[in-house]
């Protein structure tokens, strides 16, 4: 195969992945974001670069959001929400996050592949995305990507599909977001 023809296995399998998720676990989590005060967002290498996107997105929709670990963070108090993208859903550092959201009574959303995992067993609330996990051993899900990419990029998608439902929940255009977009580049 040629660099096109894995580009195009790639889409078929985001194709497949995506027809997988659970219409009433995206709505569930888009009305929490909706209603929660402060969203947080946290994951461990890729997982964490798309959490850091949706937050981006997040705070161009109006929601005050914040990435865990950021210098500008502040607490998370009990009207907010833990958002934590964890494929294996065994992060240790991220299972520690959750332990203490849910201590100071925040919600804590997990997505993930693995929702019997101990994040999954954490969370209040689930999101499953299908995927293969890091060392695809023992995984029934079949994919030709390396490691979690699959999943990665799925949570990507879905996260922007939660951004696209929050705008018609709102009534916020692009335009409107774009006001809030950077302007010191």
């Amino acid at each position: 195969m040629d660099t096109v023809d894995y580009a195009q296995e790639i889409l078929r399998e985001l194709q497949h992945s995506l027809s997988q998720l659970k219409a009433q676990e995206a709505e569930q989590m888009a009305q929490l974001l909706l209603r929660s005060k402060k969203i947080f967002l946290a994951g461990a290498g890729r997982s964490g670069l798309m959490g850091r996107a949706f937050a981006m997105r997040l705070m161009h929709v109006g929601k005050e959001a914040y990435v865990v670990g950021e210098t500008v963070t502040p607490g998370i108090e009990e009207s907010d929400v833990l958002v934590l993208g964890s494929g294996s859903g065994e992060t240790k550092g991220l299972v520690a996050m959750a332990k203490k959201a849910k201590s100071l009574g925040a919600s804590v959303v997990v997505v993930t592949i693995t929702t019997e995992s101990t994040l999954g067993r954490l969370a209040d609330f689930t999101v499953q995305l299908p995927g293969a996990p890091k060392d695809q051993a023992g995984g029934s899900y079949q994919t030709i990507q390396p490691m979690a990419s699959l999943y990665e990029q799925t949570l990507l998608l879905f996260y922007d599909a939660v951004i696209l439902r929050l705008m018609e929940l709102t009534g916020q255009t692009t335009s409107q977001m774009f006001g809030k977009h950077a302007n010191l580049e």
